[in-house]
Order: C-alpha cells, then structure tokens, then sequence
C-alpha cells in the first residue's frame, strides 16, 4: 500500500508540473485534488487547499438524493415526474424547462426539482438530515435574514463542505454506513453512475458549479468554481476523489463540467497500481 501511496502520489506531482509548464486553455487553478481509498480511508492524493470548506453547489445533488429516497418523495430512477413551472430556477436554459425525473434531475442537474425535494421536507427535516449526513459545516439556514435555506443554502450560500469533507461523506455512501435507507444509497448510487472507465473502471460523480458572491451579491463569473466528486470502482477497489478548481477569469462552459472533463483524463494516470 505504501508504494501504491507513493507511486499515486509521484503521478499526480508530475502530471501538475506538466499542467504548469503546458499553454493553459482556460484561465483556470486547481484549488484541490484529493484521492483516498474507500476501503481504508487512507488518503493517497492530496494537493492543495483540500480542508478549508467552499460551497457544495450542485455536488450537494448527492446528498439531496439520499434525502429524497430516504423520505419516500422519491421513488425510482423515473418517478415522480414533475413539470416546470413558471418562476422555478431556469437559468440552465432550454434543458431545465421540461418535466424532470430523478434521472434527468443529476443529468442536467436541475436547481429547481432539488428545490422542490427540499421544501417537500420541510426546515426541520432537512436541517435533521444535514446533522445525521454529517455534511460539511451542516448549516442549512441560507442567506442572511432571507430565511432561503430550503432553496438556497448549497448555492453560494451558508451550507459549506471542503475536498476532504467530501471524500468523508463519499465513502460513507460506499460503505453503507450512512442513516438512511439501504434504497437512497443504491438508488443515489444508480443515479451518479456516469460511464464505465476504457480502463475498466466505473465512474460515480457529480459536478457543481458555484463562486463566491460578487459585489452585489450576485454570482461572480470571473471566480466561478467547478466541483468534480464521486468514487471509481474496478474490482473489489474503490477510490475516492474530489476536484475543485477555481476560474480567474470569465470562460465558456459550466465549470463543474470543465472540471469533470480535466479529472477523467487525468484519472487513468491517479488510478494506476503499475
């Protein structure tokens, strides 16, 4: 294990050093790369900022699933099916104004069925679930004095979680041993199954995107930050991981969606036991 540790850890200084040295296609950072194996906890990767918390954003889908299943508002892959509705969430475009399953909820990772599910709960339930996930800081209030926390309290809110609160609260979901239904943790767990690796891995994962408030409040594009999370299984090893990055500039495309694509490519080299 000790040389598995240090060959992982060799790959990943060599493959940041290559990313310095190489012309940048986005103005982007790494904040944090954290890998760990599920089966030990023993941390195999960690570069960066990897304890201090950031806002969730949409990897907290992850955590809204195992509330949803849990609670019975969500049933299966397909059920319920539910319409958009004017005045839900709808700055994701054409993708987020059409009736949502669960399924299609993780897919395009549609802000307002996770609203939805949360108000379903209620504030006692749902702050009730945050302390039994032991999930990041577990503050579910939301803004200041706007009493948002239902809707609003993963995105660039209150609710905070580092990389390695992440890996934490990963592993517990692999392992079973989280308080909820055995059905919220393999149905959470059908739902992130993203495609099986070219190298026989099966990827797990959810992105999010978020950033610190800007000025007025509002979300600062230039800073935006880009999650990638979830577990790789191939056999009877499992690993965990969790990338954050953070733009330092305005750039084209989701930044969870960048920041999952730049992982996967660099996952064959982090997962290697050559």
């Amino acid at each position: 294990m000790k040389l598995l540790t240090a060959r992982l850890q060799n790959t990943a200084i060599l493959l940041a050093t290559a990313a310095l040295l190489s012309p940048a296609a986005h103005a982007t950072k790494t904040i944090c790369t954290a890998l760990a194996d599920a089966n030990t906890g023993q941390t195999l990767v960690k570069q960066g900022n990897c304890d201090e918390r950031f806002t969730p954003a949409s990897t907290f889908k992850i955590a809204i699933s195992l509330m949803g299943y849990d609670s019975g508002f969500l049933k299966d892959e397909h059920a319920p099916a539910l319409p958009f509705k004017e005045g839900y969430s709808d700055w994701g475009g054409a993708n987020w104004k059409q009736p949502t399953d669960p399924q299609r909820w993780i897919t395009w990772s549609v802000v307002w069925y996770s609203q939805v599910i949360t108000q379903a709960l209620g504030e006692a339930r749902f702050r009730k679930y945050l302390d039994d996930l032991d999930y990041g800081n577990r503050d579910g209030t939301g803004d200041p004095v706007k009493h948002d926390g239902l809707t609003r309290a993963w995105l660039s809110s209150s609710l905070k979680i580092s990389p390695v609160e992440q890996l934490a609260f990963l592993r517990k979901i692999v392992q079973r041993k989280l308080p909820v239904s055995a059905h919220a943790m393999e149905m959470t767990s059908r739902l992130t199954l993203i495609e099986p690796h070219p190298d026989g891995w099966e990827i797990h994962g959810k992105t999010g995107s978020g950033s610190p408030p800007g000025p007025d409040g509002k979300y600062d594009a230039t800073r935006a930050y880009g999650w990638f999370v979830g577990w790789a299984t191939r056999g009877s090893r499992t690993v965990l991981f969790a990338r954050l990055d953070q733009d330092d500039k305005e750039e084209a495309g989701a930044p969870g969606i960048r920041t999952r694509d730049a992982l996967l490519k660099e996952l064959p080299a982090l997962l290697t036991t050559q």
